[in-house]
């Protein structure tokens, strides 16, 4: 079958475009994941437009939230959460509109990438990748008292052990100590 059309079908079928494949390098190893532009296209294109500017090289992961650094959360999770670089704070986009899981169809399972956020509306470029099945970030789950979720628009495909172990990674609450370097993040397709 001609590749072109084996991919036109393809979008027939899955009803959208195909993943975007972004490669995330850290001083910890390297994980790959696909960006779902056809469930989470706002979402979506806010990461990428991060990504193509060049906004993650020299950024951080941050945080781990982890069972043993979250005494007083009734609802507990576990994550790491990445920011840009300070230096690239004055460079953030507007907030974005959130894209509620009970539209996009995705859910915060194990390897998701999904926005950080204090409130509806309020995301821009920090992110957060889901250590094993997380329901209580989806729409409807209690993490946030909005019971709006966050917005779910990827899926670690390699690399799960390389976050595993940044969550492992010397905390002092749910600061990691040091951060861990995200040297940059590029599209490889």
């Amino acid at each position: 079958m001609h590749l072109l059309t084996g991919l036109a079908i393809a979008l027939q079928l899955g009803g959208g475009s195909p993943p975007v494949h972004v490669r995330i390098e850290t001083s910890l190893g390297v994980i790959e994941a696909d960006i779902d532009s056809a469930k989470a296209p706002r979402t979506a294109a806010n990461f990428l437009k991060y990504v193509d500017a060049g906004i993650y090289d020299n950024s951080r992961f941050h945080r781990t939230v982890r069972a043993d650094n979250q005494p007083n959360d009734s609802v507990r999770i576990a994550v790491i959460q990445a920011s840009v670089d300070s230096a690239h704070g004055a460079r953030e986009q507007k907030p974005i509109e959130l894209e509620r899981t009970s539209v996009t169809g995705l859910h915060h399972v194990d390897g998701t990438l999904s926005m950080a956020r204090s409130g509806p509306d309020s995301a821009t470029s920090s992110f957060f990748i889901c250590i094993d099945d997380q329901p209580a970030l989806d729409f409807g789950g209690h993490r946030n008292l909005d019971g709006q979720g966050f917005a779910a628009f990827g899926r670690v495909t390699r690399g799960m052990d390389v976050v595993r172990k940044i969550q492992a990674s010397a905390a002092e609450g749910q600061r990691l100590t040091p951060p861990v370097i995200i040297t940059r993040i590029v599209r490889m397709r």
